[in-house]
């Protein structure tokens, strides 16, 4: 049951992860002028940016505790904030500094805290397997904490993913299988990759429980995820759900989406934070005076965060191989 409270922490979490995103895409872009050169500037190299997916992140962490696990992909910010994943280490590990998650050596697409179980990977669907290890140390150690792997639906044509749900579905693990459904394989429409409609069904191959979210409502995905997570916790195995969100920005900063035409259009209208927030208006939660407000606590953190960030030092030349796997 979503009572008042969880909405408006639902609503904060949500601006205050697309705060952070916004921030980072303006400070990515800052300088790459006038020539665009994606190795340029103060953060470079790929930027994969969540916006529109915030729903998913907010309604499957609030059904998660600290020792939990969440396997992400190489869009994770989204997760990682929801998560609990500090935002002033994240901020400097982006900005390629030795005060990051990992003194600055991984990027954005390999974010690690092992305080809060957090992990993510550039190689599509790689989490899969190792969320289904986690949750095999989970059972192994009589604990009732769960793990989630969050991919794209891409990801859900990978060998790793159908050996993921099968091994999780013999061994009856507490794993919940998130495929986060955007539309697009990078520039790849998924009609025209995928041929089943309802990507969750695969879950029925491996004798899975599994469900659909439509809409992107925080609501219904925090409803979905408690269901899955509650089943996990009581020893009832496996769950795949496929949730059907909305990819706002390009694949990667930078990325024109030409191939995109009308649907983009329709995609910003569906922007899910202006929704919920014209819902909690009407359901007399939320005025101007708390949006401002709250818009203004998000920036306050995110500004202090990237200023942290950019006043951390770059990691030592002599310490190239320190924190490394040799």
């Amino acid at each position: 049951m979503v009572d008042n409270d969880m909405r408006m922490d639902f609503y904060r979490e949500m601006v205050r992860i697309r705060t952070y995103e916004a921030a980072l895409q303006r400070d990515y872009h800052a300088d790459k002028a006038p020539a665009w050169d994606i190795g340029a500037g103060l953060i470079p190299g790929e930027m994969h940016l969540s916006a529109g997916q915030e729903p998913v992140a907010v309604g499957l962490c609030a059904n998660l505790v600290q020792g939990d696990a969440i396997t992400g992909p190489h869009r994770p910010h989204h997760l990682a904030l929801a998560k609990g994943v500090d935002m002033k280490a994240m901020t400097a590990e982006i900005f390629g500094r030795d005060t990051g998650l990992c003194h600055g050596k991984g990027g954005h697409m390999h974010l690690f805290d092992p305080g809060q179980h957090f992990s993510c990977s550039g190689i599509i669907a790689q989490g899969m397997p190792v969320a289904v290890g986690q949750a095999f140390a989970f059972h192994r150690r009589g604990t009732d904490n769960v793990a989630v792997a969050v991919a794209g639906e891409g990801a859900a044509n990978q060998g790793a993913f159908h050996e993921a749900l099968n091994l999780a579905a013999m061994w009856k693990l507490p794993v919940i299988f998130i495929i986060e459904d955007n539309d697009w394989a990078i520039s790849v429409a998924r009609d025209t990759a995928t041929p089943v409609k309802d990507g969750s069904m695969r879950g029925s191959a491996y004798g899975m429980p599994h469900a659909r979210v439509e809409g992107n409502d925080v609501e219904a995905i925090y409803d979905a995820c408690r269901t899955a997570v509650d089943r996990a916790r009581a020893g009832g195995g496996p769950t795949l759900l496929e949730i059907h969100t909305v990819r706002l920005w390009g694949h990667f900063e930078g990325d024109a989406q030409a191939y995109r035409g009308d649907e983009l259009a329709a995609a910003t209208e569906n922007d899910p934070i202006p929704q919920y927030e014209r819902r909690l208006v009407a359901a007399g939660l939320l005025d101007e005076e708390a949006i401002a407000r709250i818009k203004a606590e998000a920036e306050a953190e995110v500004e202090e965060a990237i200023a942290f960030a950019k006043a951390s030092p770059e990691p030592l030349p002599s310490d190239a191989y320190l924190h490394v796997f040799a």
